[in-house]
């Protein structure tokens, strides 16, 4: 009999393939009393209540205050997070967390009169402050921004009640967290050797990959098995979740959740819709691929565990962590030495939790604050899949490394309709040296079907995703009841609109959307797909174009927030208000799938 895989406990992760979570607060203790600095700063700012409008002065100073406190709590919630997601487990952190969450709140709540406060100064004099006051130029486009949302901000006393149920709406979005990464029973599988491996989302992540389809085929069933029992309960996190987007933008007198989602960032709707439509228009490519698919693989019908498999055979692109360091170098070398030294420093001060343990949140992202490293959360397989998520999320912390040597706190931070600009460019990048340098055709054709895999599930998917967000969120606030039946409905079909008639009708595909964490971060995933879509734009650029075109991208990536998302990337060179770098993104994937066919062929 063969040996279960079980995933390691945290504590037996060696060393060097954790995250430097020291360089944050040496110690717990130390965290204990930046908490409570927090809570001193809070009862200080909070006393500054009814003093902003009274002159530049005041309003420059009380600014100053409450950034300062918001930048402390921010550090303190970062490390209660990141300590949080390498083992939810763990009690103590889980604890540290709750008790950041709620500071978050508190904070939210005794420092809600900010900006009805400011709101109330009339224009011409908030005018006349920003030019009599010095200190307060470098707030000019963060008023700029608070007063465009003048009709949408309401009394302190309204602002403050809400601020203060923050962690209460936010705990459908907690509740799943925990199901998803901790409580589900993923029972033990059979890999493509057949051996017993523990299912988790990191492994399945690799099964679905399998060339062996009764491997992948067990996985997806097992997976959605689990999910299944599950449904009701996962239905009433996320239509909890869609009701407080629903809610809150009600009560700040916006016409939809997905409107206000977007004023935040000043993004018009148009952008949204116009994604929609040059997507759906170009499904037929998709369902070009598909039928490569089943053509390729001999298969009647191509199940939903068959969309992940490479279409060459085995995968021939393997790599070791170390592997993969050098790769991403590699990749990024035509950004500059500027660059290339970032990664190197990613790499050697460890700001990289490599491995998965039990317990740790699945998935990977790049987190950290003004005051910290960038950090990246992987769960490592020696596959392509990791190497481009590696490029992906440095992608995103090289971003915030530029932004924070480059801005003060007020934009130190960057809307997340850049930031998968940031990370999906680096995608691209690694994609076009890759294919510079495999010469073989074998893997120039494995190569190109990642791309083509990666394209499909970040423009198509989530795109496919945002359809069905709109749907959710437009369902509840037209008072049409949300069940687990009534969405696994409407995402079956709209699942088999996108992968077309060469797909087969699993039944346990309409249950994706009870494992998707995105749809919890309202009208989030839009911005994956308009994302890889304008990388597409500036990879190219960078690449065939000049010093100027990779001067505009770095300059770009030195921005943060201190102007609005559009300017940004106006400024970078891509156009997001009109549909051209779709229609260049859908260009380059016929391209690639047009070769593809043709090694296939041979």
């Amino acid at each position: 009999m063969s040996n279960t895989q079980k995933l390691p406990l945290r504590k037996d992760i060696p060393v060097e393939l954790t995250w430097d979570l020291t360089t944050v607060y040496p110690t717990d203790d130390d965290w204990e009393a930046a908490y409570k600095d927090v809570q001193t700063l809070t009862t200080t700012v909070e006393k500054l209540s009814g003093t902003l409008a009274a002159n530049a002065r005041d309003l420059s100073t009380g600014l100053e205050q409450i950034f300062d406190l918001y930048r402390k709590l921010e550090k303190v919630y970062v490390y209660a997070s990141l300590k949080t997601n390498q083992d939810n487990n763990d009690p103590t952190y889980q604890a540290m967390s709750q008790r950041a969450g709620a500071l978050v709140a508190k904070v939210s709540a005794q420092t809600a009169f900010v900006e009805p406060e400011i709101l109330a100064i009339p224009e011409d004099k908030l005018t006349s402050y920003i030019d009599e006051n010095s200190n307060l130029q470098v707030y000019k486009h963060y008023l700029t921004q608070l007063t465009a949302a003048r009709d949408h901000t309401l009394s302190t006393n309204e602002e403050s009640l809400l601020a203060g149920a923050s962690d209460v709406f936010d705990g459908s979005s907690q509740t799943f967290n925990v199901l998803n990464d901790v409580d589900l029973p993923f029972p033990t599988v059979k890999d493509a050797q057949g051996n017993d491996v523990q299912l988790s989302q990191g492994v399945y992540g690799t099964l679905i990959e399998s060339t062996d389809q009764a491997v992948r085929q067990n996985a997806f069933k097992q997976l959605y098995k689990v999910y299944n029992q599950f449904r009701n309960t996962l239905a009433s996190t996320l239509i909890t979740n869609v009701k407080m987007h629903n809610f809150r933008a009600q009560a700040h007198h916006y016409p939809s959740a997905r409107a206000a989602a977007m004023a935040g960032n000043h993004i018009p709707e148009s952008v949204y819709t116009t994604l929609v439509d040059v997507v759906k228009k170009h499904l037929p490519l998709l369902h070009r691929y598909v039928a490569l698919r089943k053509k390729t693989l001999k298969l009647k019908q191509v199940h939903m565990y068959d969309m992940y498999t490479p279409l060459t055979g085995e995968p021939t692109l393997t790599y070791t962590y170390k592997e993969a360091q050098q790769e991403v170098l590699k990749a990024v070398k035509v950004l500059g030495r500027d660059y290339t030294s970032v990664v190197e420093e990613a790499y050697e001060k460890r700001w990289i939790d490599v491995v998965e343990n039990k317990g740790k949140t699945s998935g990977a992202y790049s987190s950290g604050m003004y005051d910290t490293n960038p950090y990246i959360l992987l769960n490592w397989q020696n596959n392509l899949n990791s190497l481009y998520t590696l490029i992906h999320e440095m992608g995103h912390s090289v971003h915030s490394y530029y932004t924070h040597h480059n801005q003060p706190y007020v934009y130190g931070d960057y809307a997340i309709f850049v930031a998968e600009i940031a990370s999906t460019t680096n995608e691209n990048l690694l994609t076009d040296y890759l294919l510079k340098t495999q010469t073989d055709p074998k893997v120039r054709a494995y190569v190109l079907n990642y791309y083509l895999d990666g394209f499909k599930g970040t423009i198509f998917r989530q795109t496919q995703f945002a359809e069905f967000e709109q749907f959710i969120h437009t369902q509840d606030a037209n008072g049409i009841a949300l069940t687990a039946e009534s969405m696994s409905d409407y995402y079956g079909k709209l699942n088999k609109a996108y992968y077309g008639p060469d797909t087969a009708d699993d039944p346990e595909i309409a249950l994706e959307w009870s494992r998707i964490p995105h749809f919890y971060l309202n009208y989030y995933v839009y911005q994956y797909a308009t994302g890889f879509a304008a990388a597409t734009t500036l990879a190219d650029k960078i690449v065939n174009g000049k010093r100027p075109e990779r001067d505009a991208y770095i300059n770009y990536l030195k921005s943060g927030s201190s102007a609005y998302p559009i300017e940004i990337m106006q400024a970078a060179g891509v156009d997001m208000t009109k549909a051209d770098y779709l229609e260049k993104a859908f260009t380059v994937f016929e391209e690639r799938l047009t070769e593809l066919e043709k090694l296939l062929a041979d």
